[in-house]
C-alpha cells in the first residue's frame, strides 16, 4: 500500500498525496559527445526512484568502466550518476551506458557514444623493413588518426621523396608506399609524417630499408591434379634462400581459406598429400614459401571426379513487375562424362516453405520465373543436379520486383456509374477494385496471375453452397460466387483431403466465371472433404469444408462393371477364335481339292493314249462338259 503525506496550513488540511513504490526511471540520459584528446568528458545519468536509493552502474563496450585498464585512474562516478573522464585519450573512444536500479522492477539503461578526436599519430616504427629485389614491394606506415587521414609526407635519407613524381612507387590509402618493381635504388632509411584535420603527432623514427633477394622455388607443384573420389594426391613444393637472407618456410594453404582436413592431411617438408578424397577437397591449393624479405606463392588446382555437381556462382538476377531473370557461372559438373542440369529454388522472403523450379531446356544458366507479385522480395538459390545425384546450393541472391504502375488503382469517384460500381462489405471508399489490373501473358495467351505466399490486401468473399453430385461418368464438385466483392476474384482453386494434409484438386486455375468442377472418379467407401479457393491479386478466402461420403455402391459397381467387361471380353475373344479356325480350315479344303483334282485329270490323259486339244484343268465334277476327237492311224 502506498503512503499518503499530509499538508497542514494555518490549522487547516489542505491536501493527501498518496505515494506508491516504483522502480528507477532515467530523467536526464546521456547523449553522444566528440572531444578532443586530452579534455575533459562528463556524461549524465540522473534517475529518480520510490524508495529513491537509486545504483547507477556504468560500462563500457558492455564491460563495467572500472574494470577497464586504461579508465581505471581516470574515470569517476558521482553521486549524482554522472559519468567523468578526465583527460580523455584517444582509446576511449566507444559506446557507454548506465545502468539504474532501486531494487524494484527490472532496471533501466540509457547509452551514449564518446568520440575522441586527435591528430593523425604514428604507432609503431620497424627498425629493419626488406624490399624484394624485382618484386612488388611496401614499406609500411603505421599510422592512427581520428578524424580520417588526409596525406603522409616521406623522407629518403634525410631528404624529402617525392612519390607522386617517382617512378614505380605508389602512396596507398593508409599513407604505406608501394612499390611496383623494386631495385637497388629504393634501398635507403625512411621517415614518415601524417596529417588529418587536427594536424600531426610528430614523425616516425627511421626506418632501415633494404633491398634483398627474394626465396626461389626449386621443385613447383603441377598445376592441376585430377584424381577420383576416394584416391589419394600427392603435390611437391621446395624453395631456397638467397644469400643473405634466411631459410624460408613452406605451407600448405587453401585460397578460399578453408582449413584443411587434419585426418586426412600428411604435410612432410614442402610435400602434402591428401588421403580419401571427397568432393569438399575440389578446389586451388596454394604453396605458401615466405622469409623476412617476401612471400612467394605457387598455387594447384585439384580437381575430384566422380562427383555431384559443385555450387553455381556469380547469381544475378534481374527484375520486372511479374517476373525475375536469373543468370548464374555453372560450378564444376563432377567429371568429364558427367553432364549437369539446374532447379531454382524460390520463396517471399519471411515465407518458411521454398518452391522448386526445374530450368528448362536442359544444361541452360539462365531462366525466367514468372508469376511474381510486383513490389516483393524474394530469395534464390540455384543447385545443379547430375546422374550421381544434387549437387551444392548456391548462395542466396535476394531480388526484389518492381512495383506496377497498375498495382494501385484510383479509388471509387463519387459519381461513378453502375457498371462499374467497387462491390464491398460496407459502404466504405477505401475498397480498390482490381479488375483492371493488367497481368502478363505466356506465349500462348493465358494469363500469368502470380501465386499468393501471405495473404495481403483485397481479398474476395467466401465461396457459397458447395455441393458434390454424382453424375453418369464421374462427379460434380459444384459452387455459388460469395456474395461479398465478386468482382476480385482472378481465379478458383479446389482443395481435398481424405484425412491427411489438404491437396489442390485441380491441375489448372480455374476462370472466375466458372462454377463447377468435374472429376472423374472417387474411390467408394471413402470421406472427401473440400473446399473451394476464391483467390484475388494479393489474398484468398475459403469456402466453408464440405464432408462427401462416397457410397460403396460406387465401388461395387465399379467391381461389376469390370467383371461384366471381362466376361463380354472373353465371350468376343472365343467367337473370333472360332471364326478364324473355320475360316483356316475353309481355305486349306479348297487348296487340298484343287490339287487332287488337277492330279486326277493328268492321270485320265495319259490313260488315254494323247494329249487333249486343249486344256482340261477343271474340277471332277465339270468334266461332262469336256468334249474330244479322237483319230485313229
Amino acid at each position: 500500500m502506498g503512503k499518503g503525506k499530509s499538508v497542514i496550513a494555518h490549522g487547516s488540511l489542505l491536501q493527501c498525496i498518496p505515494t506508491f513504490p516504483g522502480g528507477a526511471i532515467i530523467m536526464v540520459p546521456p547523449t553522444n559527445q566528440t572531444k578532443l584528446e586530452g579534455e575533459k568528458v562528463s556524461f549524465p545519468c540522473e534517475a529518480k526512484a520510490m524508495p529513491g536509493n537509486v545504483t547507477v552502474r556504468w560500462s563500457k563496450e558492455g564491460v563495467p568502466v572500472k574494470e577497464v585498464g586504461s579508465l581505471e585512474t581516470r574515470v569517476i562516478i558521482r553521486t549524482d550518476g554522472t559519468l567523468v573522464i578526465n583527460p580523455v585519450s584517444s582509446d576511449d573512444s566507444g559506446l557507454y551506458m548506465c545502468e539504474v536500479s532501486n531494487g524494484i522492477g527490472d532496471p533501466q539503461a540509457a547509452q551514449a557514444y564518446l568520440n575522441v578526436e586527435f591528430p593523425a599519430k604514428v604507432t609503431f616504427t620497424p627498425t629493419v623493413q626488406y624490399l624484394p629485389f624485382r618484386l612488388q614491394g611496401v614499406v609500411q606506415c603505421h599510422i592512427k588518426a581520428n578524424p580520417t587521414l588526409q596525406y603522409v609526407t616521406w623522407t629518403k635519407d634525410k631528404r624529402l621523396l617525392e612519390p607522386y613524381q617517382t617512378k614505380d612507387i605508389v602512396v596507398m590509402q593508409n599513407g604505406s608506399l608501394l612499390f611496383t618493381r623494386v631495385n637497388q635504388n629504393h634501398q635507403g632509411r625512411y621517415t614518415c609524417t601524417p596529417y588529418n584535420a587536427h594536424g600531426t603527432q610528430g614523425s616516425s623514427g627511421q626506418m632501415e630499408v633494404l633491398v634483398r633477394k627474394p626465396p626461389s622455388f626449386t621443385s613447383k607443384p603441377e598445376a592441376m591434379y585430377q584424381r577420383k573420389v576416394g584416391e589419394s594426391v600427392d603435390m611437391h613444393c621446395d624453395a631456397q634462400e638467397a644469400d643473405g637472407t634466411q631459410k624460408p618456410t613452406i605451407t600448405w594453404q587453401r585460397r578460399d581459406g578453408v582449413a584443411l582436413p587434419k585426418n586426412r592431411v600428411k604435410i612432410s617438408g614442402g610435400n602434402i598429400t591428401i588421403e580419401g578424397l571427397r568432393r569438399v577437397d575440389f578446389g586451388y591449393y596454394e604453396c605458401v614459401v615466405s622469409n623476412e624479405v617476401a612471400t612467394i606463392v605457387q598455387a594447384a588446382q585439384l580437381v575430384v571426379e566422380g562427383t555431384q555437381p559443385h555450387a553455381p556462382y556469380n547469381i544475378t538476377g534481374i527484375a520486372t513487375e511479374f517476373s525475375v531473370n536469373l543468370e548464374w557461372l555453372p560450378g564444376y559438373s563432377g567429371g568429364p562424362d558427367l553432364k549437369q542440369n539446374y532447379v531454382i529454388w524460390y520463396r517471399e522472403q519471411g515465407n518458411k516453405d521454398w518452391l522448386p523450379i526445374p530450368v528448362t531446356p536442359p544444361g541452360s544458366t539462365q531462366i525466367t520465373i514468372n508469376r511474381l507479385t510486383p513490389a516483393t522480395t524474394y530469395e534464390f538459390q540455384v543447385v545443379g543436379k547430375n546422374e550421381l545425384g544434387d549437387g551444392m546450393l548456391s548462395n542466396i541472391v535476394v531480388v526484389k520486383t518492381k512495383e506496377s504502375l497498375q498495382e494501385k488503382p484510383t479509388k471509387k469517384p463519387p459519381q461513378a456509374d453502375d457498371e462499374h460500381k467497387f462491390i464491398s462489405s460496407s459502404d466504405d471508399d477505401d475498397v480498390l477494385d482490381y479488375r483492371f489490373i493488367s497481368f502478363p501473358t505466356d506465349s500462348t495467351g493465358v494469363t500469368l496471375i502470380p501465386p499468393v505466399f501471405r495473404p495481403k490486401g483485397p481479398k474476395p468473399g467466401p465461396p457459397r453452397n458447395v455441393t458434390v453430385t454424382e453424375v453418369g461418368n464421374g462427379f460434380v464438385i459444384s459452387w455459388m460466387s460469395p456474395l461479398e466483392r465478386a468482382n476480385l476474384i482472378q481465379y478458383y482453386l479446389i482443395k481435398y483431403r481424405t484425412g491427411g494434409n489438404w491437396k489442390t484438386l485441380n491441375k489448372g486455375q480455374i476462370r472466375p466465371e466458372e462454377n463447377s468442377y468435374f472429376i472423374k472418379s472417387l474411390v467408394g467407401g471413402r470421406t472427401y472433404h473440400f473446399r473451394v479457393l476464391a483467390y484475388s491479386v494479393g489474398s484468398f478466402e475459403t469456402s466453408e469444408e464440405y464432408k462427401y461420403p462416397v457410397p460403396a455402391i460406387v465401388k461395387q459397381r465399379a467391381i461389376t462393371a469390370g467383371v461384366v467387361g471381362g466376361i463380354l471380353f472373353f465371350i468376343v475373344a472365343i467367337i473370333l477364335s472360332v471364326c478364324f479356325v473355320k475360316i483356316c480350315n475353309k481355305r486349306k479344303r479348297r487348296r487340298q481339292e484343287k490339287a487332287y483334282n488337277m492330279v486326277a485329270c493328268r492321270i485320265t490323259d495319259a490313260r488315254n493314249g494323247g494329249q487333249l486339244p486343249g486344256p482340261c484343268q477343271v474340277p471332277l465334277k465339270k468334266r461332262g462338259n469336256c468334249s474330244y476327237n479322237l483319230e485313229l492311224v
